[in-house]
């Protein structure tokens, strides 16, 4: 409750308030983001109070990015959410402020701001923003825009309360924010809704995906292939989950080719924790779902090696 209080009297305090979130932003991301700006902005109609970050143009069905002159952040206090580690806040300007406030769900691995809310039981930030407005609901009006903002955040970093974050608070929160005026099948069908050219991506995967006695599967997208299959980085994140269906999967990477030659690699795991390979290897994220990166495929090799001993470990 502390905590809660302390950043909703902050919050109070300031007249221009700037929010951040994680570079390659997800529907969490956007969600508590821009859940939280409608939130500041309907219960404080004098504010100014901006999302910034880089436009991603698959993720504005959920909200849009607003353009933030550079002199606004000398006199504004700055609000990241969803965001475990500095390098991967969306843009540099948020340095400029006079105040931070970090919100975040992922293990607290590079503490930033001078106030720190990190709850890595939620099941998403988008959890926490809507938390935060139950804890105090006498005083911040909900609307229809931010619960559909929330609710979509939640189905995204829960994969539909699916995953085992998802807590029977998780549940109470999105009924809370389903008892407004949006339609959350709408929401849900837009999230999973493919694009006739990321259906031939999925092919691909299931045929290629390969997957050794141990449990440990990983697929390699090249820039090759997204180039022969018209898809990029941002729209190979459907095949992440569909690739923990396949039976015998206990932990599982995808590495995309980036234009440098280099990769993005997303890690997943049913069990065995994978976080710490992640962060051997530049990235982190939660004990189950993370992200690292990869100079060649060498060290790709060297990510699938720990996450052998992971499982290795997981099962002794």
């Amino acid at each position: 409750m502390k905590i809660k209080e302390a950043i909703w009297a902050i919050i109070e305090e300031w007249d221009t308030i700037i929010i951040h979130r994680h570079v390659r932003p997800d529907p969490d991301a956007i969600g508590s983001q821009c859940g939280l700006k409608e939130l500041i902005k309907v219960n404080f109609p004098d504010k100014e109070v901006y999302a910034a970050g880089s436009s991603v143009e698959d993720l504005e069905y959920l909200d849009v990015m607003d353009q933030v002159p550079e002199d606004l952040y000398e006199q504004a206090l700055v609000i990241v959410t969803d965001t475990a580690n500095i390098k991967r806040i969306d843009g540099d300007d948020y340095r400029l402020a006079k105040q931070w406030i970090k919100i975040d769900h992922h293990p607290l691995d590079d503490p930033y701001g001078e106030i720190e809310w990190v709850n890595t039981k939620a099941s998403s930030c988008s959890e926490m923003i809507a938390d935060l407005w139950l804890t105090f609901q006498d005083k911040i009006k909900m609307t229809p825009k931010a619960a559909r903002l929330l609710y979509a955040g939640i189905v995204g970093d829960t994969n539909r309360f699916l995953y085992d974050a998802t807590t029977p608070f998780t549940m109470r929160v999105a009924a809370e924010l389903m008892s407004y005026p949006f339609s959350h099948t709408e929401v849900n069908d837009r999230m999973t809704a493919i694009k006739p050219h990321t259906s031939k991506l999925m092919g691909y995967a299931l045929e290629n995906f390969q997957l050794a006695d141990d449990g440990v599967g990983h697929i390699t997208l090249t820039q090759p292939l997204l180039k022969s299959l018209d898809v990029d980085d941002s729209e190979t994140h459907g095949i992440v989950p569909l690739l923990g269906k396949i039976e015998g999967v206990e932990v599982w990477a995808v590495f995309v080719q980036q234009s440098d030659g280099e990769y993005r690699c997303r890690l997943r795991s049913k069990g065995p924790v994978i976080n710490g390979v992640a962060s051997n290897h530049g990235g982190g994220g939660h004990p189950l779902a993370s992200g690292a990166h990869a100079k060649d495929e060498k060290e790709l090799e060297q990510i699938l090696a720990e996450m052998r001993t992971q499982v290795e470990m997981f099962h002794k």
